[in-house]
C-alpha cells in the first residue's frame, strides 16, 4: 500500500499539471493536427518519465530507474519554466480579453474573423517561443548543475587562535544523491575536495534522497576523503524525508565521517584548542531536535566556536549563544532563477558570506541539485573556506 501511495501521488500530481499543459500547448493554439498528436503523446511519456523520476531512491530501485527516471527529472525542471512562461501568457491572454469585451460593448461591435486569425497566430508563436526558451534554459541548467566549482573563501575572527590562522576547510552540503547522481558524482566529488588538500572536511546535510537499501552505495567514495583533522558531518532536513535520519547518519560514519548530533568535538593544533559543533537539521521529527544549548554544554565562553547546522536560519540562535562561525546549505542558492528571490522569506542567507547578529555565516549553494539535476544562475559549488586570526 505504501509503494502504491508513493507511485499514485505524484502520479496525480504530475498528471495534473500535464493536463493544464495540454490546455495551454495545445488547446489554447487549436494546434492541427498532427502535431497536436505529437505534443500530447510527448506530454504523456514526459509525465510517466516524471513520476518514475520522482520515485527514484523512494519507492523506485535506482538501479534501474535512474537512467529512465533522470529524464523525467529533468523535465520537471522544463515544467517550471514552461508554467512561469505559459502563466504570464495566459494572463496577458486574459486581460487583452477583458479589454476587448469592454471595447465590444462600449462600441457594440463584433470581433472580425480576420482579427480572431491574428490574434490566434500571436498566441501560437508566444507559445512556441516559452516552449523553446523553457527546454533552452532547463538545457543549460543541467550543463550548470554537472559542473561544481571550487569556490575560495576566507573571514578573520578576533578570537581565532593563532596557530588556527590559515587553516583550510572544505565545506560540502547539499549532494542529494540517489534519484539522478550517482557513485561516479560523489566520486568527482571527493577527488576535487581532496585536490584542495584541506586540513578539515565538514559535510553540512542532505547528502541523499532516499531510502537507505536503495541509496546508501552511493556514499562509498567518501571513504576516501582525507584531511588532517577529520571529515565531519550534520543532517539535513532530506535526511528525514524518505527513511529514518538517525539510521543515515550511521550509514555516513559506517564511511568514515563523523556525524555531529547535538554534540561537539574539541579540535586541537599545537596546543590550542578550538571548538565544532553540530545540531541536527532545524525541522528534524523526534527524537531528532536540534539542541544547540547541548551541542555547546561543556565549553567555555572563551572558545571559538565553529558550528554545523544545515539551515541559515539556525545562525539566530547561534548568535544568541555566542557561536562565532556557522556554515550552513539547504538554500541551492535558489538552484533554478528566480527562485532565489524567494529564498529570503524563509532563510536570512541565500548564499555566501553573511553576518547574523554577532556570528558570521557562510552558506554554501551545495554540489548537487534537489529534483531536476537542473541548475540556473546558481552554480554549485564546493567551497574552501579559509580562517584568519585578526592581527
Amino acid at each position: 500500500m505504501a509503494l502504491f501511495l508513493a507511485v499514485l501521488v505524484p502520479a496525480v500530481f504530475f498528471g495534473l499539471i500535464t493536463f493544464w499543459l495540454h490546455r495551454r500547448i495545445v488547446r489554447a493554439t487549436d494546434l492541427p493536427r498532427p502535431w497536436s498528436g505529437v505534443a500530447d503523446v510527448a506530454l504523456t511519456v514526459m509525465w510517466a518519465l516524471a513520476v518514475v523520476g520522482f520515485a527514484s531512491g523512494r519507492s523506485l530501485d535506482p538501479s534501474w530507474a535512474r537512467p529512465i527516471g533522470t529524464v523525467g527529472l529533468i523535465w520537471i525542471g522544463a515544467v517550471f519554466y514552461l508554467f512561469l512562461g505559459l502563466a504570464i501568457i495566459g494572463l496577458i491572454s486574459f486581460g487583452a480579453n477583458m479589454i476587448r469585451r469592454i471595447r465590444r460593448r462600449r462600441t457594440g461591435t463584433d470581433e472580425t474573423i480576420g482579427a480572431a486569425e491574428r490574434r490566434l497566430r500571436r498566441l501560437r508563436i508566444a507559445t512556441a517561443a516559452v516552449v523553446v526558451v523553457a527546454l533552452g534554459v532547463t538545457g543549460y541548467g543541467v550543463f550548470e548543475a554537472s559542473r561544481p566549482q571550487v569556490i575560495e573563501v576566507s573571514a578573520a575572527f578576533d578570537n581565532l587562535p593563532a596557530q588556527f590562522d590559515g587553516l583550510r576547510i572544505a565545506v560540502v552540503s547539499d549532494l542529494h544523491l540517489g534519484p539522478a547522481r550517482d557513485a561516479s558524482f560523489t566520486r568527482r566529488i571527493v577527488d576535487e575536495v581532496n585536490a584542495q588538500n584541506p586540513d578539515l572536511v565538514l559535510l553540512v546535510g542532505d547528502l541523499t534522497d532516499g531510502k537507505i537499501p536503495y541509496v546508501r552505495d552511493t556514499l562509498e567514495p567518501l571513504t576516501d576523503l582525507r584531511a588532517p583533522l577529520g571529515m565531519f558531518g550534520v543532517s539535513g532536513n532530506h535526511e528525514y524525508y524518505s527513511d529514518d535520519g538517525g539510521r543515515w547518519l550511521d550509514a555516513w560514519e559506517f564511511y568514515d565521517v563523523r556525524t555531529l548530533r547535538n554534540s561537539r568535538i574539541p579540535l586541537t593544533v599545537d596546543g590550542a584548542t578550538i571548538q565544532l559543533a553540530g545540531v541536527y537539521d532545524a525541522t528534524a521529527p523526534e527524537p531528532y531536535e536540534p539542541d544547540l544549548p547541548a551541542a555547546l554544554e561543556g565549553s567555555s565562553p572563551e572558545d571559538f566556536v565553529l558550528l554545523l547546522a544545515h539551515q541559515p536560519k539556525q545562525a539566530v540562535e547561534a548568535s544568541e549563544l555566542g557561536v562565532e562561525l556557522q556554515f550552513s546549505g539547504h538554500t541551492h542558492g535558489g538552484q533554478m532563477w528566480p527562485i532565489r528571490y524567494l529564498v529570503p522569506l524563509q532563510q536570512p542567507s541565500v548564499a555566501g558570506l553573511d553576518r547574523v547578529g554577532d556570528t558570521v555565516l557562510y552558506t554554501t549553494r551545495g554540489a548537487g541539485a534537489w529534483g531536476p539535476p537542473v541548475r540556473v544562475l546558481a552554480p554549485p559549488e564546493i567551497t574552501v573556506f579559509t580562517l584568519r586570526a585578526t592581527p
